[in-house]
């Protein structure tokens, strides 16, 4: 019998907020359990960091110039030739999805036998003038099942809390009734359901730590009064440079200074997100143990981007540090992969990975690469990363020692080294100025075909344009 899989993916959750990397103010005792028995990868990374380009790398095992997302735009093609669900499916897997994928259209199956929906609040969904299947009414499992057992006169507004924004607050429904709990209730009902005769790849997928931050309570009052001990979110001396030195009063600003109270209280919130996820993951093992089938299942926890959460005076994702690029990734019942894994790995890379270890086999005509034996030779020598970020618009080079930042409309570098300074606190671009070559060199090398023309005669130049979607994807999404 082949090995069954299973994906834990979760939404906007830094690599620093796991015990087992380090941070001792937060709980996390069953990931930590599965990083500890199997392998914890520390530079795990995004290229594009927010939640479509993310997922697109994820699904079809490409990097950004070729799946066409180097930023966030919605209802663009999602017709990917090969992808993970697909390729389980065509080898005889039965392939079910539960929570949030985030395509267009949003019940677009991408190869999975079988989806059940709920992508959190997006403002696509929501959009009153939607066509009528594309309505949040119709595309969302999840707020379904919520009306029916809470009550049809409920919504996921109103607590009043934003999808993007920082203000957070407890719960206000029984526990069993928030989104992460129903992830793991459909998931273990199709442990129960399913055909006990065939392998399957299972992807739950949580919609939390992204905002809204509001975990039942119990979590929230876990951390509010504990996190008034905790150091604040680190601050690089470069800020000024970069215009972060200011006080956010948008509830959904992408950076600024919030008051000590609020930040406080944000972070208590989703750390709370994150427990409360990793005690549902306790009560999934659970579950996969009472079938017998913990043995005979790969397990890989991972999350699709990060969150800056008040670091360098910034919010949310989509920037180029480690707060934004950075992902958990942990993979357990693998023998090859064993302890920490120090080696830079990019989304792209779990799909042949995947592949490779219940499959015995390799994947054509995509960009990731299978990182089974990576603990006897690196796959890669570093990462390109970009996000079109408007006036923040950037490029960057990332491996286990530097990183080196772009900023394609201004020309602004930045160099860290993250081997001495993971916080990125400073800007040492004039300090190594051989170092600083070395890595523009790799990224104009990186730039020098692309559309955008970032590279004119050798050299990094202001774009002639530039964008969150490449053009053959915008034409094929006409």
């Amino acid at each position: 019998m082949k090995k069954n899989v299973v994906i834990l993916m979760v939404d906007q959750m830094r690599g620093d907020c796991v015990g087992y990397d380090g941070n001792d103010m937060i709980s996390t005792p069953h990931i930590n359990m599965l990083a500890k028995e199997g392998a914890y990868f520390t530079n795990a990374y995004t290229a594009v960091p927010s939640c479509i380009a993310s997922r697109a790398a994820f699904m079809s095992g490409l990097k950004q110039e070729n799946h066409g997302r180097v930023g966030y735009e919605e209802f663009l093609s999602w017709d990917y030739p090969t992808t993970l669900a697909k390729e389980f499916s065509a080898a005889g897997y039965y392939t079910k999805c539960i929570g949030k994928l985030h395509v267009h259209p949003h019940r677009k199956l991408l190869g999975f036998h079988h989806i059940e929906l709920h992508d959190g609040y997006l403002h696509s969904a929501r959009n009153v003038l939607n066509p009528h299947h594309q309505q949040y009414t119709n595309t969302d499992d999840y707020l379904e099942w919520f009306k029916l057992h809470a009550g049809h006169d409920l919504d996921i507004i109103d607590d009043g809390l934003d999808c993007n924004s920082w203000v957070a607050r407890p719960w206000m429904y029984e526990e069993k009734y928030h989104p992460t709990n129903w992830v793991v209730t459909r998931g273990i009902d199709f442990l129960r359901t399913r055909d006990v005769t065939q392998p399957f790849l299972l992807n739950l997928s949580f919609v939390r730590p992204h905002s809204p931050l509001n975990p039942p309570k119990y979590y929230f009052d876990m951390y509010y009064d504990e996190i008034k001990n905790m150091d604040l979110p680190a601050v690089g001396n470069w800020i000024k440079e970069k215009n972060f030195d200011f006080d956010a009063y948008s509830t959904v600003a992408k950076a600024g200074k919030l008051n000590e109270r609020d930040l406080r209280r944000t972070i208590a919130a989703y750390y709370g997100c994150i427990t409360h996820i990793d005690h549902q993951i306790g009560r999934f093992l659970m579950a996969l143990e009472e079938h017998q089938l913990m043995k005979d299942t790969v397990i890989v926890f991972l999350s699709d981007h990060g969150d800056q959460l008040g670091e360098h005076n910034l919010l949310r994702k989509a920037y180029p540090y480690q707060g934004s690029i950075r992902i958990p990734l942990v993979v357990n019942n693998v023998a090859e992969l064993k302890g920490e894994i120090k080696h830079v790995v990019e989304l792209r890379d779990i799909f042949p990975t995947l592949v490779d270890i219940a499959l015995g086999q390799s994947v054509e005509g995509i960009d990731g690469k299978s990182f089974l034996n990576i603990q006897e030779k690196p796959i890669h020598q570093y990462l390109h990363g970009e996000h079109f970020f408007n006036e923040e618009s950037h490029q960057f080079i990332v491996d286990e020692k530097w990183k080196y930042i772009y900023y394609v409309f201004t020309g602004h570098e930045q160099l860290f080294d993250l081997e001495n300074d993971p916080k990125e606190l400073n800007n040492v671009i004039n300090d190594y100025p051989d170092i600083s070559k070395k890595y523009r060199e790799i990224l104009i090398d990186e730039l020098k075909d692309r559309e955008e023309q970032f590279v004119v005669d050798g050299k990094l130049v202001k774009p002639n344009y530039y964008g969150p979607t490449l053009k053959f994807l915008k034409e094929k999404s006409k």
